[in-house]
């Protein structure tokens, strides 16, 4: 079955490469299926590599900005590509999809592309697969299957940069092979390698960790203190919330917008005060949208803290209660051994059990 004319209308500008591609052009590519999916896939090879590159870049960012497209069906279809950059753009694009059905390919790519920077994106790209497994989404062979090609790099003589994104991958799992890997990355002289141990120490939900993440929010580099404060919001460190409230300032534009996101996460009286003021002072309109967005989490985090706690100590008032009443158990002990002696002296059968479970029923009624 043919395209549909205004597809192939689409298809004539892509071909085009005198003129860039349009916005209008690139938003028709989105839900793509069926026959004007099988005519873009006959098309791409034909398209100029730098064509294609731009294409897929493009995508990527106009499927970030706007969650009502999507372009799956073509970064699929892109994984095939035979550029290396198509297909590293190819799997970063799909790191939102949890279809189990890409675990396959990425695994593919991680042990066997060429191409260090695919190699990379398919660890990175494998880490969700790693969450899921871990909330219990993915069934558990799969998510180990995962996990140990993941353990294989990091432990192997692959690349730093394939070795670290697998790092990273892999500390979603609550594995004992996860920490001492960490441990190993964050004391290596590799400054790479150092910035991605704080990252995995973000994504293992461990508050052990949060010393050292403390200790880099004051450091000289600005990716090692852009790790640092997103650690510490995932960690919710709410020790981080003074250095947080300093770095919402921090020349680098990334350190700011993560500490920003990081004070809503922590929560707390200072982070909404530093948010509020902050708010106030900002002029730019996208700016002032995402600080709403970090407040609105800090009070849905609030309110699901306090929850949590008023949880808790209803618990721990039932244990209190519980323990009262073993103390108090023991206290009868004595007289209830005394009592059983004189009940091996009645007669069962002069007891009416009946009449007792009437009166108990009554009383409740």
């Amino acid at each position: 079955m043919p395209a549909t004319p205004e597809f192939s209308r689409v298809l004539a500008r892509l071909r085009d490469a005198e003129h860039p591609v349009s916005m209008s052009s690139l938003y028709q590519l989105s839900d793509l299926a069926g026959a004007d999916l099988e005519a873009l896939e006959g098309a791409w090879a034909e398209l100029p590599v730098e064509r294609r590159r731009n294409i897929l870049a493009d995508l990527n960012e106009i499927g970030e900005a706007n969650f009502e497209v999507t372009f799956e069906s073509i970064f699929r279809l892109a994984l095939e590509d035979e550029d290396a950059e198509v297909r590293a753009t190819a799997i970063r694009a799909l790191w939102e999809t949890e279809d189990a059905t890409l675990i396959a390919p990425l695994l593919q790519f991680l042990a066997h592309d060429p191409d260090v920077q695919v190699r990379a994106a398919a660890g990175s790209g494998l880490g969700r697969f790693v969450y899921l497994g871990e909330v219990e989404e993915l069934p558990t062979a799969q998510a180990r299957r995962v996990e140990e090609a993941l353990l294989n790099v990091v432990g192997g003589a692959d690349a730093l940069e394939v070795r670290r994104r697998a790092l990273e991958a892999v500390a979603y799992a609550s594995r004992p092979e996860v920490a001492p890997l960490i441990e190993a990355a964050y004391a290596s002289s590799e400054p790479r390698l150092r910035v991605s141990a704080v990252f995995a120490m973000g994504r293992t939900a461990e508050a052990k960790w949060g010393p050292r993440v403390l200790a880099e929010l004051n450091s000289p580099e600005p990716e090692m203190r852009y790790e640092a404060v997103r650690a510490a919001g995932e960690l919710e460190l709410r020790d981080a919330g003074p250095n947080l409230a300093r770095l919402v300032s921090d020349p680098d534009t990334q350190v700011r917008e993560a500490a920003i996101w990081s004070l809503g996460q922590i929560g707390g009286e200072l982070a909404r005060k530093t948010l509020k003021q902050l708010r106030r002072r900002v002029t730019d309109e996208d700016e002032r949208d995402f600080i709403d967005e970090a407040i609105d989490n800090l009070a849905f985090s609030d309110e699901v803290r306090a929850l949590a706690a008023a949880e808790g100590e209803v618990a721990a008032a039932d244990d209190e209660a519980f323990l009262s009443g073993l103390m108090r158990f023991d206290d009868d002990e004595d007289d209830e051994d005394d009592e059983a002696d004189d009940l091996d002296d009645l007669d069962l059968d002069d007891l009416d059990f009946d009449d007792g479970l009437d009166d108990d029923e009554d009383a409740e009624a």
